[in-house]
């Protein structure tokens, strides 16, 4: 089964379960994508002529800074094993202004699918990449003779015999790691390629890569000699063979594919990029970045080092806060490419509680499993679990509200000491309770200007 679809026969409850392991709260948008993503299984199963006419479902999360329209995108990537971009659409400019064009995000999400199709063939060859790898080092750590081997024992012995006798006396001393540390001269293979950097305005990205491309085409690549320890050497040689037997050919295939049928980019910042013409300053730039999105976002074909790359079931998921634009500040076209709007809910005391303790990856999980490798045992005791997740929301509400990423400055503040003599502790057991916790961070909450800086 292609791995691309393997989780998109998932239900949308199922898909939503599987984002509540990690992610708090935010039913609203959960259900948005697990629906956007069912959608995709939905499509490949229509007759052909009609696929093609099925456009993705995208989506504008709309909610202030760390409520989690990031994570929301990431996860269901991850879910669903697709190629997975995130970029700011503020970083973007207008046809003929220097800076990145639209089009490269197709042929960043491009390389991202191939380096994920080629691990994946890589993982499938590796078994037999490790056995080419361990023959070429027993011929480095055993070289041929050129003179016939002669043997002084009564015995007769054939040259060849004598020779597998030792290689694998030396192979199970290899397995065994006791060649590791051993020093080995290797010849690898090497590209001579000039260093080429293209420094240019818009449009001018792709010439660069096709550049790179066509030398490295016609610079012949040559063998260096390197001296390495045999682990090294071991890993090196591994690549090298994973290499030869992965077919680039058809792994560049799949990847496109992938890119064309799975790929999701996170657009965040759309609000900034928000304007129409009639505004001032840099209201009509903002504009022409939108409408240099547009196509890519209605579906065209994008020149990538690896070909060409269809955009049309690209399913994009775009975010801002919109706490001055609105997304209908956008040009009409784009927004009815977005035909989803999800807002996501502002997090409350008891969502930080939740974070700090209920996800597969909660922080205070993180910690302990951190510390637990300097054979510290680290307890949270349930008041100090609240203490945290109030003295974090009053810091948000007196500074800057950054949602659930306050959490991972206070905690840190809050662990800074253990952290530092963790190394000195082994074998303590440590409770972190309510009154430790006011300890450490009630005089930085009080002063506004103190939070400011460090929390």
């Amino acid at each position: 089964m292609n791995p691309a679809t393997t989780n998109l026969t998932l239900t949308p409850a199922q898909i939503v379960a599987e984002l509540d392991r990690y992610i708090v709260g935010q039913e609203k948008a959960k259900r948005a994508v697990a629906i956007a993503l069912r959608n995709r299984w939905r499509r490949q199963n229509l007759p052909l002529e009609l696929r093609d006419e099925v456009a993705p479902k995208n989506i504008i999360m709309i909610g202030p800074t760390g409520v989690g329209k990031t994570e929301v995108a990431r996860r269901l990537a991850k879910l669903s094993q697709a190629p997975f971009l995130k970029v700011e659409a503020s970083k973007y400019t207008e046809v003929g202004y220097v800076g990145r064009d639209v089009e490269s995000m197709i042929r960043d999400l491009t390389e991202l699918s191939v380096n994920m199709v080629k691990a994946e063939m890589t993982a499938r060859v590796q078994e037999r990449a490790e056995q080419l790898a361990e023959e070429r080092l027993l011929d480095v750590l055993l070289p041929r003779r050129a003179e016939p081997f002669s043997s002084s024992s009564l015995e007769e012995v054939t040259p060849d015999a004598s020779r597998e006798t030792t290689k694998d006396k030396l192979r199970q001393q290899l397995r065994a790691g006791r060649l590791d540390d051993r020093l080995v001269e290797l010849e690898m293979q090497q590209q001579s390629l000039p260093m080429i950097e293209v420094l240019s305005g818009q449009g001018m990205e792709e010439m660069g890569i096709h550049l790179k491309d066509m030398l490295s085409n016609i610079m012949p690549s040559r063998t260096k000699r390197r001296k390495v320890r045999v682990a090294e050497a071991r890993r090196l040689l591994t690549q090298e063979e994973a290499q030869k037997l992965v077919d680039m050919d058809e792994a560049v295939t799949q990847a496109i594919r992938r890119a064309e049928n799975s790929g999701i980019v996170f657009l965040d910042e759309l609000d900034k990029v928000a304007g129409r013409e009639g505004g001032h300053g840099p209201d009509v730039s903002r504009e022409g970045v939108q409408r240099d999105l547009l196509p890519i976002v209605e579906g065209s074909s994008v020149t990538t080092k690896y070909g060409v790359v269809r955009t049309d079931h690209i399913l994009f998921i775009a975010a801002g806060a919109f706490h001055i634009a609105k997304p209908s500040d956008l040009i009409p076209e784009l927004q009815g490419r977005f035909p989803i709007r999800v807002e996501l809910d502002p997090l409350t005391r008891d969502d930080f509680v939740r974070i700090l303790t209920e996800p597969r990856n909660a922080l205070i999980t993180q910690y302990v499993e951190l510390l637990k490798t300097e054979q510290v045992t680290l307890r949270f005791a349930a008041e100090a679990v609240e203490a945290i997740a109030e003295i974090a929301m009053q810091v948000n509400t007196s500074t800057e509200n950054i949602g659930a990423r306050r959490l991972y400055t206070v905690m840190e503040k809050l662990l800074e000491q253990i952290s530092f003599d963790a190394p000195d502790l082994p074998g303590k057991e440590l409770t972190i309770d309510a009154a430790y916790v006011h300890a450490r961070l009630s005089d930085i909450t009080r002063d506004q200007d103190l939070s400011r800086y460090i929390l």
